[in-house]
């Protein structure tokens, strides 16, 4: 059985900066659940960060560029959270390769879960095209990330990877 990792914060645990939860309330998201699938972890809390915390946003890239020195994380008062993120989305590797995991199911628009988007960086609430620092990683790793809007091709994947391990 094919296992998932999970932003805590979609599973139901208030984790996020502002301590809020985004649950999930989907059918197919409960069955997984059910089937004991899900590996949730929060990149943000394993990096050190406290519930509630400042909000953060990537400046001057992407996750990748993150992961490549190019880019930081800062809070909107300007400190550096960049070692604090690049921690988290390396646990969030080690979660996924110690439990197997091959797919990840990740909060959209998060500095460290974003897939197809995130914040610009100016905390103006302007999203633009990227990815989040553990979502570049996981990618890196061959792991493949979808969004909470994702949830039937994320379904589709998972069966095809079932199918092949027959």
């Amino acid at each position: 059985m094919e296992r998932i990792l999970v932003s805590s914060c979609l599973a139901g645990r208030p984790v996020r900066y502002d301590g809020a939860a985004r649950p999930v309330g989907n059918g197919l998201f409960e069955r997984w659940r059910s089937e004991g699938r899900l590996v949730p972890f929060c990149p943000e809390v394993s990096g050190g960060l406290p519930v509630p915390r400042p909000p953060a946003e990537i400046v001057d890239g992407d996750g990748a560029d993150v992961l490549d020195g190019r880019a930081r994380i800062l809070t909107d008062t300007g400190e550096d959270v960049t070692d604090r993120f690049l921690q988290g989305a390396r646990l969030a590797l080690d979660t996924a390769q110690r439990t197997g995991t091959r797919i990840a199911l990740l909060k959209e628009g998060s500095p460290s879960c974003g897939t197809h988007r995130i914040y610009d960086g100016t905390f103006t609430a302007t999203k633009r095209p990227g990815s989040g620092v553990t979502t570049a990683l996981l990618e890196r790793a061959g792991i493949t990330v979808f969004t909470e809007n994702d949830l039937e091709a994320l379904q589709t994947h998972l069966a095809v990877l079932e199918d092949r391990s027959l």
